[in-house]
């Protein structure tokens, strides 16, 4: 099961969310399970059914007016029973007080509290975001990710084929390079986005050479964060006996956590431009996507043509 800790999330989105830690620090020895929200107003009025402890619990205006209007001696009984639960944070938000009473007991029964000076909706929209990122389907393939033409497209193959190589050759063409060797895939919105697998930088192994940055040598024009992954490339070795696509009306596809991502099964020989190709590859899926399919196209002028030449 994915998680985060606490202190991690506050160490890395402090700055973003503003948010500053009114417990003591050794409050935050707890783990954040659920990518979704929850506002707690049902919970501290005293109903429980169906609460959602296991999320972050985030306390707006309304929230804090509740707990100010109660008496010392109900406060403290209505947030005793609601820490009770395993909660993995408090944020407030607006940069509200937080009441006395709520601190004690959280530092008492570790239960962190945050105080952002975000508004209760914008905090919210960051959050899910962020969230929605760190809990989203992922898993990491050995492939090579380079951007041409704005389309994502994934290189595999078996180690030596000469996946670098032709990323290499591209980005000496002016493309982006995304990822070598390992790449991070994340299933969000309904696509697939491809990352480095490690914040190591944009290094790439070139076999006979060794280990390149190629953001340094190139510039960082050269290079690229994350990509959506819109084909993928089997690069395979030339084989006389296999029987490769020849006009490409056959569409192939490839499941990448429960998505289809079409493939294309490229046969590469010595002296074989294969950077141009992929060129091409890029700039047909492009054509495709505003509707123009070359195969088709031409099949159906073959088919036009035969019909007009048994009219005659």
């Amino acid at each position: 099961m994915k998680k985060i800790e606490v202190k991690e999330f506050y160490r890395t989105k402090q700055k973003d969310f503003l948010l500053s830690l009114v417990t003591e620090p050794e409050t935050m020895e707890r783990s954040i399970v659920s990518q979704y929200l929850s506002r707690p107003g049902l919970a501290f009025a005293g109903y429980f059914d169906q609460f959602d402890y296991k999320r972050i619990q985030i306390l707006g205006e309304k929230e804090i007016s509740f707990l100010q209007s109660q008496k010392s001696e109900e406060l403290y009984r209505i947030t005793q029973e609601i820490f009770t639960y395993d909660i993995p944070c408090f944020i407030v938000t607006k940069g509200l007080s937080v009441p006395e009473q709520m601190i004690f007991l959280a530092n008492d029964l570790k239960i962190p509290i945050f105080v952002s000076r975000l508004t209760t909706e914008k905090l919210y929209d960051f959050l899910r975001k962020y969230l929605a990122d760190i809990f989203a389907p992922s898993k990491t393939i050995h492939g090579t990710l380079v951007d041409v033409f704005g389309v994502g497209v994934l290189l595999t193959g078996k180690s030596g084929i000469g996946k670098s190589e032709c990323a290499l050759d591209l980005v000496e063409r002016g493309r982006r390079l995304v990822t070598d060797d390992a790449v991070k895939m994340i299933a969000k919105d309904g696509k697939i986005f491809g990352k480095s697998a490690k914040n190591y930088g944009y290094f790439m192994e070139v076999r006979g050479i060794g280990l390149i940055d190629v953001a340094k040598m190139f510039g960082i024009h050269a290079v690229c964060q994350e990509k959506k992954i819109d084909v993928q490339i089997e690069l395979m070795q030339w084989k006389d006996n296999m029987d490769y696509e020849r006009i490409g009306l056959t569409e192939n596809h490839v499941n990448i956590l429960d998505m289809k991502i079409p493939i294309i099964y490229l046969p590469v020989s010595p002296g074989k431009n294969v950077s141009v190709i992929i060129e091409v590859v890029a700039m047909n899926y492009m054509l495709k996507s505003y509707g123009y399919d070359a195969a088709k196209e031409f099949t159906q002028k073959i088919q036009a043509d035969i019909i007009r030449k048994s009219k005659k």
